[in-house]
This record gives C-alpha cells, sequence and structure tokens, in this order.
C-alpha cells in the first residue's frame, strides 16, 4: 500500500492533497531537460522564422494581397492550412503556422503529462514516489504545471521574436498565446485520457485521436466556407486560427480556451480523486483461458501488443487521405494569374503541375505523421523494459535480438501498411474527383509508399537511441519533431540545402510527377540497417531495465 493520502483522510479542499508538488515538478524537468527546451526552441524558432521568408517572398502590399485572396478562394488550400484572415507580413504568419503550431505544441504538452503520469505508474515509479508525502493530486499537478512550463516557453519565444522582428506586439502576443493555449488545452485533455487508460500507449492514442478528429474538424470546416463553418468551431485548432492575430485580435477566443482547459482540468482533478494509484476507468478486457499459438513468439507477442494501436493509425490516416484526395481537384485552380502560389507549392511539391505539387505536399505530410507511428512502435520496448514485462519474456528461451526483432518487424511493415492505406484512399479519392480511378489511385500509392524509407529512418534512430542511450529515449520524440518541422517548414522558409537534408524526408524525390532514383532509397535503407543494427548490439549487451 502506498502513501498516497487517501480521499477519506483529507477533505477535498485541504491542501494536503498537493503535499510534494514542488518537487515532482522539479523532478519532472529535471527528466525532460533535454525534450523541452529542444520542443520549445524548435517550435518557436520556426513561427519566428516564418516572417523573414514570406518579406522576401511578398515584399510589396499588392503581392501579399494577391497571395491571400487566391489561398481564400481555394478550398482545397484553405483545408490544408486555414483561411487568410490578413494580409499584411504577420498575417500571413499566423495563417501559416497557426494551426501547426498549435498540432505541434498539442502534440508536444500530450507528450509530456502522459510521461508524467500514466507511464509513472504503468513503471511502477510513481508507487515509490508515493511513498514519501505525497499528496493524491501532485502527480497530476506537476505534470500540467511541467506542460505550462513548456507551452509558456512556445508562447513567450513565439511573441517576443516576433515583436522583435518588427511585428506589431498585440498580433505577436495573441499568435504566442494561441499556439501556446491549446497545447496547455490538450494538456488538459491527455490528464483525462492518463485517468481513462491503464498504459500510456493507450493515453497517447485517445489523446492523438481526439488531436486528430480537431485537425479534421477544422480542415472540413474552413474547406467547405471561407472564414470558417460551425464545425470550424468545434475544434481546438481552429480557435487557435480564429483568434485572428494580426487581422484584428478576437481575445474572447483566448476565454474559450481558458475555459475549456479549466473544464478539461477539473476533470482530470475529479477522475484521479475517484481512482486508485494504478488503476483506469477503462480497464483491459481479460483474455481467453488459453493462449493462442501465435504467442508462442516474439512476433507473435509483439503484434498482440501493438495491433489496436496499428488498426487505430491505419483507419486514421486512412481518413485523412480520403478526406485531402477529395479536395485535391480544386488545388489546380490557383495556377490562374498567380504565379507565386505556385511558386510555393513548388518548393513544398516539385516543380510538376500544381494538381501533382498539391498531392506530392499531402504524401509528404502523411509520411511525416506516420514516422510518430513508427517510432511509438519501436520505443514500445522501452515501455515493455521499464514496466518490467520484457524480464519474464526474456527469462526464458527468447534472446534479445529475436524480442527486439518481433517489435522491429511490426514497427517496419506496420509503416509500410500505414502509409499504404492512406496512399490508397486518397488516391481512390482523387482518382474519382477527376474521372480515373485507377490512374490515380496508382501514382498517389506509389507516392505515398515513397515516404517509407524516410519513415523507417526515424524509427531507425529510435532504435539506435534505445539499444545504445535508453534513458534518453524520450529525446527521439524532439528529434522526430525537428525532422517534421524541417520537412514541413523548412521549403517554405527557404532553409539552405544542408538544413533540409538534416531530415530524411529532404532526399526523397517529389512524387507524384517528380523525377524519380535509386539512390536516395538506397541511401536511406542502408542508413536504417545500420542504425538498427547498432541498437541491437547496444541492446545485447547492455543491462536490461
Amino acid at each position: 500500500m502506498s502513501a498516497l493520502v487517501a480521499p477519506a483522510a483529507v477533505r477535498p479542499g485541504d491542501p494536503r492533497h498537493l503535499a510534494g508538488t514542488g518537487t515532482l515538478l522539479r523532478l519532472a524537468l529535471r527528466r525532460d531537460r533535454l525534450m523541452i527546451p529542444v520542443w520549445v526552441l524548435l517550435l518557436g524558432l520556426s513561427v519566428v522564422a516564418t516572417g523573414p521568408s514570406f518579406a522576401s517572398l511578398y515584399d510589396t502590399a499588392t503581392k501579399r494581397a494577391e497571395l491571400a485572396a487566391s489561398m481564400n478562394a481555394n478550398g482545397s488550400l484553405r483545408a490544408l492550412y486555414g483561411p487568410v484572415f490578413g494580409d499584411s507580413l504577420g498575417g500571413l504568419v499566423a495563417w501559416r503556422m497557426a494551426g501547426f503550431g498549435a498540432v505541434l505544441a498539442a502534440v508536444m504538452s500530450l507528450l509530456i503529462v502522459i510521461r508524467h503520469t500514466r507511464e509513472e505508474e504503468e513503471t511502477g515509479r510513481q508507487e515509490l514516489l508515493s511513498a514519501a508525502v505525497v499528496g493524491r493530486r501532485a502527480p497530476l499537478t506537476a505534470a500540467l504545471l511541467a506542460a505550462l512550463v513548456a507551452d509558456a516557453g512556445v508562447a513567450v519565444l513565439t511573441a517576443a521574436g516576433l515583436a522583435a522582428s518588427g511585428r506589431p506586439v498585440g498580433g505577436s502576443l495573441a499568435l504566442g498565446v494561441a499556439i501556446g493555449g491549446t497545447g496547455l488545452l490538450f494538456a488538459a485533455l491527455a490528464a483525462i485520457a492518463a485517468q481513462l487508460t491503464e498504459s500510456a500507449r493507450l493515453a497517447k492514442g485517445l489523446t492523438g485521436a481526439v488531436l486528430g478528429a480537431a485537425f479534421a474538424l477544422r480542415a472540413a470546416g474552413d474547406a467547405s466556407a471561407d472564414g470558417g463553418s460551425p464545425l470550424t468551431w468545434l475544434s481546438p485548432i481552429g480557435w487557435a486560427q480564429h483568434l485572428r492575430a494580426y487581422a484584428g485580435e478576437r481575445w474572447w477566443v483566448v476565454l474559450l480556451l481558458a475555459a475549456t482547459t479549466a473544464l478539461a482540468t477539473a476533470a482530470a482533478y475529479a477522475l484521479t480523486a475517484r481512482r486508485d494509484l494504478g488503476m483506469s476507468f477503462l480497464p483491459a478486457r481479460p483474455g481467453p483461458a488459453r493462449a493462442p499459438r501465435s504467442l508462442g513468439g516474439p512476433t507473435g507477442l509483439a503484434w498482440r501488443l501493438q495491433r489496436t494501436t496499428l488498426a487505430g493509425w491505419t483507419a486514421g490516416l486512412a481518413l485523412a487521405g480520403a478526406v485531402f484526395g477529395g479536395i485535391a481537384k480544386g488545388a489546380a485552380s490557383l495556377v490562374d494569374g498567380n504565379q507565386r502560389t505556385r511558386e510555393i507549392f513548388e518548393r513544398l511539391g516539385g516543380q510538376q503541375s500544381l494538381t501533382d505539387a498539391f498531392l506530392a505536399s499531402i504524401t509528404g505530410l502523411l509520411g511525416m505523421v506516420a514516422a510518430l507511428y513508427a517510432v511509438g512502435a519501436v520505443l514500445r520496448m522501452r515501455a515493455e523494459e521499464t514496466g518490467g514485462r520484457a524480464e519474464p519474456v526474456l527469462a526464458g528461451a527468447v534472446g534479445r535480438l529475436r524480442w527486439a526483432g518481433g517489435h522491429l518487424v511490426i514497427a517496419l511493415v506496420g509503416t509500410a501498411v500505414v502509409l499504404a492505406a492512406a496512399g490508397l484512399t486518397l488516391g481512390i479519392a482523387y482518382g474519382a474527383s477527376v474521372g480515373d480511378v485507377a490512374g490515380g489511385t496508382g501514382r498517389v500509392l506509389a507516392a505515398t509508399l515513397a515516404q517509407v524509407p524516410a519513415v523507417w529512418t526515424l524509427a531507425a534512430v529510435a532504435m539506435a537511441v534505445l539499444g545504445l542511450l535508453p534513458r534518453a529515449a524520450g529525446a527521439v520524440w524532439a528529434l522526430t519533431g525537428g525532422c517534421l518541422a524541417l520537412g514541413w517548414f523548412g521549403p517554405v522558409l527557404r532553409l539552405p540545402q544542408w538544413a533540409l537534408d538534416l531530415s530524411p524526408y529532404g532526399h526523397l524525390p517529389k512524387l507524384p510527377g517528380g523525377a524519380v532514383t535509386a539512390a536516395p532509397f538506397l541511401w536511406l535503407t542502408a542508413l536504417s540497417v545500420v542504425l538498427i543494427s547498432a541498437g541491437l548490439v547496444g541492446l545485447r549487451r547492455r543491462d536490461i531495465g
């Protein structure tokens, strides 16, 4: 029995519920001393660097007005980026970065909160910490405060950087608050998920599903109506955009974010007060009395552990592919009279036709999102290890390499399955819109599968870190986020080629429509083999746990 303060012994408002919060917060910040600064710097500097890029591309008010008009007139691009509310340089920065910045801040926040709540309980560390004088609400409060530190860092760096570069202070503050506030809201939602589920993996998946639904609602709402529709207002991502930084700020949207965050936080506290440490409101159902023969090997066990996650990711990306495939046809209308808009998509999707460039940017985005699945599937081994579940398996006839190989097979093959599903629905939806289902599906499916070697490379990096530096496994998420930021924002920011090459996605051809050579696929695959081999060697030589 832990020394967690019991609800019957202490009244709900008693400050002893928060005993030890400061100590737990310092511990959380120390454990995240690498991950949080990397996330904050990458996200904040990406937003700030967008301003000079737009200033060099659109140096007159006329050019900026033409860009805003062409973007707002096209439902495909409104679905991807959202509407342009202001044609100033600051307004273009907010248009380009508010939505995607909010998504990245949400990912950062959910990882922080779940790591210091459900993951701590799952591994048994919270039981040890609670043997001291620790209040019932202290772990959750410390996790939320750690997320608050990270989101406040993003907001301050964004606002201060934009204001220092000459953008209006009010708009800079609004954009920083929109991004940081959305991250804090998803921190509270992650806190709820941590109470509902019995594993960190399920908590991340549940919160990630909410984030995906929020993005889909925002995209559907903005595609259907210029300036948003009721669907947009069902999404916190839409709220971040409709705060309208640099375009007559709607400060009441901040109150909407704050009120929703407060309600979600109160719900998380209410749930944590009504469950025992280590328990959940949605416990896993008991398995069958006799194990199937498939569990007789490490690959079958890895499949049993990860099949639900794989199914969720497959369904989610398949839905996203269908949505974007249905609106891809409208991208071609941007060609008319706006060469600068074409230049943006050529940097994102290649020099081919504008529709192909749009499809290439979408396949690239799907590939970047799939990296989150691949890295999570590899790092599942770390959760099994720290949770004490790997030792009983390895104590038998299963060696470390076979055990790791089972999880790697699921991660690598699962990546291809996830991207194949996304490419198939993207191609079918696009082919149906242009009257050529067979031709459109084949080209788009091949383009989506071309992202697999880059995703494998990030999964291989996770394996190398897991084998050689297991205590730094959490930093892999920050590295993955950095590669995603380089791949998505780098071309628009006109970063030098050496910077784009730091991401494996920078080496891939822009498909469909671009020139294809075998060299980048072979090099990335070879690099993946080397990194995985190094990780397996490290795993074989180090202590487990």
